[in-house]
Parts: structure tokens; sequence; C-alpha cells
């Protein structure tokens, strides 16, 4: 079944969904290599290919390399490959975006203030909703990853 585009039948929504990204992209303190990561966390959870390609590929143009790569769904397992303030964001990360689950609990608010503060920890929370909106988006009108057979 042929879907909408998204961006095409509500531009205005899209314009709303793009000024969030555009300001968790561009106008936060947090990295962008760990913005682009916890922007391909929240994909795989959520299980969406047209961002998960989009933001392997911006992880590998900054410089990420392809073993600590292929390891970010199994971060549990491979912790001594990311920094502190990583392994806090995709704890983090995986707590929001699966909120219905986690309730956001109180340990993982309190680990992850911690290590970010409350400005950054409301940007990269900001950031991970940001995310989950474009995947709902995305799945729910079947974009496909840029990727070539």
């Amino acid at each position: 079944m042929n879907r909408a585009v998204w961006f095409q039948a509500s531009p205005e929504g899209a314009k709303a969904v793009g000024t969030l990204h555009h300001y968790v992209s561009k106008s936060t303190s947090l990295p962008s290599l760990l913005t682009h990561l916890v922007f391909l966390r929240v994909s795989q959870i959520n299980g969406c290919a047209h961002c998960i390609d989009i933001h392997t590929r911006d992880l590998l143009a900054e410089g990420m390399s392809v073993e600590k790569l292929v390891l970010v769904p199994v971060w549990h397992e491979a912790r001594y490959l990311f920094s502190e303030q990583e392994l806090a964001a995709l704890a983090w990360t995986e707590e929001v975006t699966r909120v219905s689950e986690t309730h956001a609990s109180d340990e993982a608010y309190a680990a992850a203030l911690a290590v970010f503060g409350e400005k950054d920890l409301v940007d990269l929370t900001l950031t991970i909703a940001a995310m989950n909106a474009i995947n709902r988006m995305g799945i729910s009108f079947r974009m496909k990853p840029r990727a070539k057979a």
C-alpha cells in the first residue's frame, strides 16, 4: 500500500517537527556525535530503517569506528567502548524511549542527572523525544532507507 509523504501532506506539521530537530541538532551544548548516537539508538529501539540508515551514516562521517558502531545495540555488553557520557545517554535514551515500561524511574533520572546536569538532561530528553516523533512518522508512512541493494 502506498502511504502519504507526510512532510508533503502536512508542511506545517513537518516544519514543527523540523524546528525541534533543528534545535536539538544545532542549538544545544551536547556534542554532535552524542546526538547522532542517541538518534541511532532511539531508531534501533523503534525499528525505523530509514533513520537507522541516516544516523549510521552520520556517525561514520563523524568518525565513529565500525567496531563501535556495530555494538551500539548491545552497548551494555561493550561498555568499555563508550565514554561515561555516552553510557549515561544510552541508558537514558532507553529509559525514555521505553517510558511506557520504565516510567522514567527515579534511579535512571538520578544517574543521568549526575552526568549531564539539568539543562543538558532536558536537552538530551528533547533529543530523544524528537527522534521518537520522527521515527513514528517514518515508520507510519513507510519511509525507505537510502541504502541500495
